[in-house]
């Protein structure tokens, strides 16, 4: 059954929007007389802004005087004489009259007019433009992605003033119908990836969608990995850079954060300030980021390896101090690690949920009184404390890594405390294999190290200075390995010095 199509009667249509809407208190129904015919103006209270309908809409066609009487000559003077806003579309149908209104349009119906005009004066609530939140830097902009699908859309407008740069907007949602928004440059991104990518989205079927959490797992497929596929930002300025490479960028109504796919393992070792900064010093951030990645995955792992089966690689003084401090304790080492871990996220997800003023009582009270208390009534030893401690604050330096970290630490640490070393080996073997093995709508998920490229290498540990980043960026549809891989001896071998 298709679409139902309005009528031509105003009175009908009328009665069938309310028996739709339930006779809800937030649809608008204004009856007025324009050019000798009856019309109504639909709209939803909040959404539109009441002084652009009083001075755009409701005044003009109070006043509008045409030659010819009727509801046609008006919807065509309308359609084709008037810019009542800067987005005006006709109706035809009544999904698309429901959807229009509660979207903030303003839909103008005639009597013996079987279309109306949507007129987009959308004036609901929405929050400033700020300093995100989740992403902190010093030497850029201080701007970030607000609710609106389409104030997002201007801010990276105005950064990329390209005809190149593409907005594909468009509803998902059975019942919401949220806006959903795909940028990208056509002379940048594969067409196949965006095709790929509209099929991949084109599957969700949720009545509502209310974050880019409902469409990352369409996005990811089904892997088998703890390591995201998807990327996310919360700034404008960072999706530029993206989709400057041939990203694909999906902005979500109601959400300040962004998607960005193909996304890379190493880029999240990486930030904008990393571009702002003189290569051997952004060098030097992306090592620290590394090796805290390292110690928030393996240190805890490697204690209760080295304590309870090699012990020997310990130094003499750090080993009394460990044999003494668990002397003390009631609890195996790794059942110890694993009681003070899950305590630690268990105060962290407290300190997260509560209000501020309260999360920071919380993280008071658990560093102070019960890290301090457990010590004190020989529950855990102090080596341990100082080891979740260094663990938890390099696991604070990749938040975009933390649910993939905080899994890992757990399953080293029962691997160190079963199989040792060797676990432990075993188990990094097994988390690069996973890695290389992994794609990203179409692209290796650890290019350019595997497959190596020597060109893209330029900016991964190590950064070139914009004098040579600025010539040629890789693209990720030209990456090794990947499904939209077009040979380009600069990309692909690296003869070519990069």
């Amino acid at each position: 059954m298709g679409p139902e199509l309005l009528s031509t009667s105003l009175n009908e249509n009328l009665m069938n929007l309310r028996a739709q809407t339930q006779h809800s208190t937030d649809v608008m129904d204004h009856r007025i007389q324009a050019n000798g015919v009856d019309c109504v103006l639909l709209f939803c209270d909040g959404m539109v802004s009441q002084q652009l309908l009083a001075e755009l809409i409701a005044e003009p066609l109070l006043n509008l005087r045409l030659a010819k009487p009727g509801a046609q000559p008006l919807l065509q003077w309308l359609n084709e004489h008037s810019i009542l806003a800067a987005e005006q579309k006709a109706v035809n149908t009544m999904d698309d009259l429901l959807t229009l209104i509660m979207s903030g349009f303003v839909v103008i119906l005639a009597d013996g007019a079987s279309h109306g005009i949507a007129c987009g004066l959308q004036g609901y609530p929405t929050r400033s433009v700020s300093e995100p939140d989740t992403e902190m830097n010093l030497r850029g902009a201080r701007e970030g992605f607000v609710e609106s699908v389409r104030v997002n859309q201007t801010m990276i407008r105005r950064r990329i003033k390209s005809p190149a740069l593409k907005f594909e907007l468009y509803p998902l949602g059975n019942r919401s119908k949220t806006d959903i928004s795909l940028v990208y440059l056509t002379d940048r991104a594969d067409p196949r990836m965006v095709e790929q990518v509209k099929e991949q989205l084109s599957k969700v079927e949720s009545d509502v969608v209310l974050s880019t959490g409902y469409l990352q797992p369409f996005l990811e497929g089904k892997p088998l990995s703890l390591f995201p596929r998807v990327g996310s930002t919360e700034r404008p300025d960072v999706m530029c850079a993206k989709i400057a490479e041939g990203r694909i960028g999906i902005l979500v109504d109601g959400t300040p954060f962004a998607m960005i796919v193909p996304y890379l393992f190493n880029e999240h070792f990486q930030s904008l300030d990393d571009y702002a900064y003189r290569p051997y010093y952004a060098m030097l951030l992306r090592l620290l980021k590394y090796v805290a990645f390292f110690i928030s995955i393996l240190l805890p792992g490697m204690y209760v390896a080295l304590s309870v089966f090699d012990p020997e690689f310990l130094p003499d003084q750090l080993l009394f101090t460990v044999v003494s401090a668990e002397e003390a304790t009631p609890f195996p080492l790794m059942l110890e690690a694993l009681i003070i871990h899950l305590i630690y996220e268990i105060m962290r997800e407290a300190g997260l949920r509560l209000p501020k003023q309260v999360g920071h009582a919380v993280s008071i009270v658990g560093a102070l009184v019960i890290g301090d208390a457990a010590v004190n009534a020989g529950l855990i030893g102090s080596p341990m404390v100082m080891i979740v401690a260094l663990t938890a604050i390099s696991s604070f330096v990749l938040p975009s890594l933390y649910e993939a970290v905080a899994v890992l630490k757990f399953i080293f640490i029962l691997i160190g405390g079963t199989w040792g070393l060797y676990g432990i080996a075993l188990g990094l073997l097994a988390l690069a294999v996973n890695l290389c093995a992994m794609m990203t709508e179409g692209v290796p998920l650890m290019a350019p190290l595997a497959p190596f490229s020597k060109f893209s290498m330029r900016d991964t540990v190590y950064r070139q200075g914009w004098r040579k980043l600025g010539k040629k960026q890789a693209e990720m549809a030209k990456m090794p390995g990947s499904d939209w891989e077009n040979p380009d001896p600069e990309q692909n071998g690296g003869k070519n010095e990069p």
